[in-house]
C-alpha cells in the first residue's frame, strides 16, 4: 500500500523545480514525475501546484519558458533555469542541508 503523500513545505517545491531544472530544460510534466520519482512517490505534483509555482518561478527571473515539442511529439512549454535561479537553487540547497542537519540532530537528542 502507498503511503500518503507529504504536503509540501513552504518553499519545497520551488527548490524541487529549481533542482529538477538544474539537470536541464524540462516540460512540466517531466519535472512533475521527475520529483515523484526521485521521492519515491513521497511528494505527489499536481498540475493545481506545479504550475503556480512555475509562473511564480518565471516571475521572478529565476527560470524562464519557451515553447518546443516535447519527445512524443506534443507542443509544450520547456523551461530553464537563468543564472540568477541557478544561484537562487544554490543557496536555497545550503539553507536546506543546514535545516536537515538541525533537525535529524533535534530528533536523535
Amino acid at each position: 500500500m502507498r503511503n500518503q503523500p507529504i504536503d509540501f513545505l513552504r518553499g519545497t517545491l520551488d527548490l524541487l523545480v529549481l533542482k529538477t531544472l538544474s539537470w536541464g530544460p524540462s516540460h512540466g510534466y517531466a519535472i512533475a514525475r521527475w520529483i515523484e520519482q526521485c521521492t519515491n512517490d513521497a511528494f505527489a505534483v499536481e498540475e493545481g501546484s506545479l504550475y503556480p509555482a512555475l509562473y511564480r518561478l518565471e516571475e521572478q527571473g529565476l527560470i524562464t519558458a519557451d515553447w518546443g515539442v516535447t519527445d512524443k511529439n506534443r507542443r509544450a512549454r520547456f523551461y530553464r533555469l537563468t543564472a540568477a535561479g541557478r544561484r537562487q537553487f544554490e543557496a536555497e540547497s545550503r539553507q536546506w542541508e543546514t535545516i536537515a542537519v538541525a533537525m535529524q540532530n533535534a530528533l536523535e537528542a
